[in-house]
């Protein structure tokens, strides 16, 4: 089928010329976010540029190596947040938090297995699209599980975008007073030897992990927890490392929207925003319900429940001054929950769907549904 020749004026460019206008176009809009005071604007505008760049014939591909210490050093940034606290915390509250992350993704699942039912997207693509958290294992899984990858992809990245685009506005209105991660400065004192054993943890963790989903963030994160916990070692990020990582994931993500996937997706683009949107209604709802029979900062109680990624959420929380302990407990333990039962709760809505697609039509024939 013959479609019509796209004007990509960045085609004709060297690989290393796409690289830099990739990067000085990220260097553009993460300055403009960081001038209007977004939060989470390193992470933002490296991935809006990202989409642009792509949609415009230059698309590069990051080196996995990169991606991979990306993940690594978000593990550590998450596993600096979890202290002795969030541990009182989570044993304090883990019935509120464990009710929170369950029917966070009980309304994805119902939402994705309406999408299904209603043939707005076919088969379980819809489900492993609209499960919140680690989109890359999502990704992976439902190729594995025959979905549409290309529907998924689209679906988990428009929502982490969407989240992310969302709770940084949020965090913008509820900001405290400024501050943040890069509040001292680019270049603060460096402890060598806690960097040290920073890098230690991140390569350790990712190599002992490295074959379990996700294992490359969740490796160096349970690692480097335990060590911040017992008070072992002082997790040292210094920022232009931190900003590095933000801008390779930000890069990761915006390079996905080809425009293949997105031509692909174009139809079920109304749908899908409008699925995420209530997605993100009801993990609103779920922040409300926090802030007023647990009093949690509204800030805190949204980012915590946010439905999108746990790097992102990690980000945007380090950007503001919020509760990070509680919205890392909440974002971890959705993601664990997800890696454990994730795949069997998508089995489990295919044979619901097996069985409805299945069962004899008004005229004693089967119905076979959409089979585009």
């Amino acid at each position: 089928m013959n479609e019509p020749r796209a004007y990509l004026p960045l085609r004709p460019l060297p690989v290393a010329v796409r690289w830099a206008v990739l990067f000085v176009v990220s260097l553009l809009m993460a300055g403009v976010l960081q001038w209007v005071k977004l939060p989470a604007a390193l992470l933002l505008g490296p991935l809006a540029a990202a989409a642009l760049v792509q949609m415009g014939g230059g698309a590069v591909r990051v080196p996995r190596l990169l991606i991979v210490a990306a993940q690594a050093i978000i593990g550590c940034l998450v596993a600096q947040s979890i202290t002795p606290a969030i541990i009182s915390g989570f044993v304090h509250y883990w019935p509120i938090i464990l009710a929170t992350v369950a029917l966070s993704v009980g309304a994805s699942v119902l939402i994705g297995w309406t999408m299904s039912r209603l043939r707005i997207i076919p088969g379980t693509t819809a489900v492993w699209g609209m499960l919140p958290g680690a989109a890359t294992v999502m990704m992976v899984m439902a190729e594995a599980h025959g979905a549409d990858f290309r529907l998924v992809a689209f679906m988990q990245y428009l929502r982490v975008v969407l989240v992310a685009a969302a709770a940084s506005v949020v965090a913008l209105w509820f900001a405290h007073g400024g501050g943040g991660r890069f509040s001292a400065g680019l270049f603060p004192p460096v402890d060598l030897t806690n960097l040290g054993a920073t890098a230690a943890i991140a390569l350790v963790g990712a190599g002992l992990a490295a074959r379990m989903p996700a294992g490359v963030l969740l490796g160096p994160l349970v690692l480097g927890a335990v060590f911040n916990v017992l008070g072992w070692v002082k997790i040292e990020l210094p920022p232009l490392v931190l900003i590095a990582t933000y801008a390779l994931i930000g890069w990761n993500t915006g390079l996905r929207f080809t425009r293949d996937v997105l031509a692909t997706a174009a139809r079920a683009l109304p749908q899908s925003i409008g699925a995420t949107a209530i997605l993100m209604g009801f993990c609103g709802l779920l922040a409300w319900l926090l802030v007023e029979f647990l009093h949690v900062d509204p800030l805190t109680a949204y980012l915590a429940t946010s439905p999108g990624g746990v790097d992102a959420a990690a980000i945007i929380a380090a950007s503001t001054k919020v509760d990070t302990s509680f919205v890392m407990a909440l974002q971890t333990v959705r993601v664990i929950l997800l890696l454990f039962v994730g795949p069997s709760v998508a089995r489990w809505v295919a044979g619901t769907l097996d069985r409805t697609s299945a069962s004899p039509g008004p005229d004693g024939a089967p119905d076979l549904g959409n089979l585009d």
